[in-house]
């Protein structure tokens, strides 16, 4: 298992236990399924953020795709 796929599932598996298994998304709130899960990170790279676990957040990957390409258009 890749390190980003390890980081992804311990805050999966974390979160999943913290709130009785329903994992909400970062971006709209509803539940992620564990094979659609992704991390998205809080503040981006590009904008002074790290990869650190406290700046990572569960998302769908359609949420995480949205928002990167929202934040494309604007930068065009």
């Amino acid at each position: 298992m890749s390190k980003p796929a390890h980081i992804r599932d311990k805050i999966y598996k974390t979160v999943a236990r913290q709130l009785h298994g329903k994992v909400p998304c970062w971006m709209c709130g509803e539940h992620v399924a564990h094979q659609d899960a992704t991390l998205e990170h809080i503040q981006p790279l590009s904008e002074g953020g790290s990869s650190h676990q406290d700046n990572l957040a569960i998302s769908h990957g359609r949420c995480n795709h949205q928002r990167h390409a929202k934040v494309a258009l604007v930068a065009e």
